[in-house]
């Protein structure tokens, strides 16, 4: 397969069912975005040394790639049932983790700072990436039909990427970064 097809030289780009769009689309800004998701989570779990967290994450990748086949999928296309669609099944298992994680946590009683160890520090950078895909969904969703999966699951991810952010620094010993207002009154 060949990576390179100048089809993209004009500055547009092809959805799955074939319709060529510009490259600055909402949609495309939106699965672009979950790309960099993805691409956040690798080089988190290429900081991590925690095996269950990696898996966990690895697993996400792969969510990730589902979720980006729906977006890059119009609702009213023919190939709309031919590609994974994330919804409640992948939103419930995140919130399973996020119960496993928060039980084995000290409760959070301040707000935190992004930060700790790196692979933690990696995964806060994530969560912010996964926010912003979060407001790019909700905006394409003003426009286009995206069916509420989508949406669920990028809110319930940029949770479970908060609490396994917490979860990488507690486990490495590094624990959390309290939060002191430094603003003059």
């Amino acid at each position: 397969m060949k990576i390179y097809t100048r089809q993209g030289d004009s500055g547009q780009t092809s959805l799955f069912d074939g319709r060529r769009v510009a490259k600055n689309n909402l949609r495309i800004d939106t699965y672009g975005t979950v790309d960099e998701l993805n691409s956040t989570l690798g080089l988190a779990i290429a900081f991590g040394k925690d095996a269950a967290i990696n898996t966990a994450l690895t697993h996400i990748q792969h969510q990730l790639f589902d979720l980006g086949a729906e977006l890059a999928t119009p609702v009213d296309s023919a190939g709309n049932t031919k590609v994974p669609h994330v919804g409640t099944a992948e939103s419930q298992w995140l919130e399973e983790q996020i119960d496993l994680a928060t039980a084995e946590l000290p409760p959070l009683k301040e707000f935190i700072l992004p930060g700790g160890q790196a692979a933690a520090a990696q995964l806060h950078v994530a969560r912010t990436v996964c926010r912003r895909a979060e407001r790019l969904l909700v905006t394409l969703m003003a426009q286009e039909n995206i069916g509420p999966g989508p949406l669920m699951y990028l809110n319930r991810l940029s949770d479970y990427l908060f609490v396994i952010a917490r979860l990488a620094n507690h486990r490495a010993g590094a624990g959390d970064i309290p939060w002191r207002p430094q603003a003059r009154k």
